[in-house]
């Protein structure tokens, strides 16, 4: 998939993990102040990774999926770089993790959303369900989405 100066990809290799992990970093530890320990999970070491790009290798966004029992997966992780905000990069992230959720016969997909993004999970399909709750001090909600 690609987008107007960036490509998004399955992280392909170590160097591809670490920029994944270095976007997780700028966005979740440095700019929300979630704790090191708590964003880096042993679920990192079985997850696949997705990694948006700029055409001159610039890290932009990230996201992770896992898998939830035989028919669900699991969209986290997600992070654009404060630079890359506005150019629909979250979207595509979003669109190929599902992408590759369908490749594994995965027919469903749930996230936690950052209450903030519930809206943006809302325009790509995803309905919200159950109470708000704190995840890493942060407010979020459950939601989820049957995939076409």
């Amino acid at each position: 998939m690609s987008g107007p100066s960036y490509v998004v990809r399955v992280a392909e290799d170590a160097a591809d993990r670490e920029a994944c992990f270095a976007v997780r970093k700028e966005v979740f530890v440095g700019e929300q102040g979630v704790p090191e320990e708590l964003e880096y999970d042993t679920y990192d070491a079985d997850a696949v990774h997705v990694l948006a790009v700029r055409e001159d290798g610039v890290p932009l966004g990230t996201g992770r999926l896992l898998r939830d029992g035989p028919s669900v997966g699991v969209l986290g992780r997600l992070a654009v770089t404060p630079k890359a905000r506005g150019l629909g990069v979250g979207a595509v992230l979003v669109r190929a993790i599902e992408d590759a959720a369908r490749a594994r016969g995965l027919g469903a997909m749930e996230l936690h959303a950052q209450t903030h993004a519930v809206g943006f999970y809302e325009r790509l399909g995803y309905e919200a369900y159950g109470s708000e709750y704190l995840e890493a001090g942060i407010p979020h909600r459950g939601m989820r989405r049957v995939l076409g």
